[in-house]
């Protein structure tokens, strides 16, 4: 299986209840598959700066935006492949650009132990990783993700994420997809990925079902609710609030 490595696209995220979960999958069922990666187990390694430059930047909510991450499907070995990714927001649309490697380039890499080879991502990665300095492994997020593509419209791409939890300690994702639970265990985080607006069809879907889009950010709420109380600052209330 190729991974894609280069996206742009909207993404509009959803919380919803299990009710709404099940009227959703039903109706997406005749238009919708399992895509390449169907039912896994994603693990995300956030980096930050010492002070939680980035984190705290994103959660302002500004017009252009950036993290960096070492994402896995299942938990890796040191062989295993990995992608290094850099991901923007600037004016609602998402770009992501990510290098696969093994799990041992990628750490090394990451800790400036060792370089991969030559291309436009690795460039980009290596000004984001000058840019901001002391960059170190933050938080580390996993969730059980359902990923489904359009039937007629690959390109169209729904993901449901459950049981989504976070840990600040042992930030190596070789030790395990455990952690706190950041959501309550009967919301479903639903995601769409759209090459443009949403198709009439599934606007119309989302409409009778009742649902409505969330401002969430996985990194940003576990910020909240286990690493900015330890440093005693201030985070906007709002910030997660259904629209």
């Amino acid at each position: 299986m190729d991974a894609q490595l280069d996206f742009r696209r909207h993404e509009k995220k959803y919380l919803l209840t299990p009710a709404q979960y099940e009227t959703v999958r039903a109706r997406l069922a005749p238009r919708m598959t399992p895509d390449c990666y169907g039912e896994s187990t994603v693990l995300s390694l956030y980096y930050d700066t010492p002070d939680y430059a980035l984190v705290r930047a994103s959660l302002e909510r500004p017009v252009y935006k950036e993290k960096l991450r070492l994402r896995a499907y299942g938990v890796p070995g040191p062989d295993d492949q990995t992608f290094v990714e850099i991901k923007k927001k600037y004016e609602g649309i998402v770009y992501k650009r990510r290098v696969a490697l093994p799990l041992h380039e990628a750490r090394d890499y990451l800790a400036d132990r060792w370089h991969p080879a030559d291309s436009q991502t690795v460039r980009e990665l290596d000004f984001f990783q000058r840019r901001y300095q002391g960059l170190r492994p933050a938080a580390l997020l996993c969730y059980d993700r359902t990923a489904l593509s359009g039937a007629e419209d690959a390109a169209l791409r729904v993901t449901f994420d459950r049981n989504v939890r976070g840990r600040c300690v042992q930030l190596d994702l070789a030790r395990g997809d455990w952690g706190n639970p950041i959501l309550p265990p009967e919301t479903v985080l639903m995601e769409l990925k759209l090459p443009e607006s949403a198709p009439l069809w599934l606007a119309r879907l989302l409409s009778e079902a009742g649902v409505h889009p969330a401002q969430f950010s996985k990194y940003g709420t576990y910020y909240q609710q286990a690493l900015a109380p330890q440093r005693r600052v201030n985070i906007r209330k709002d910030v997660f609030t259904c629209a």
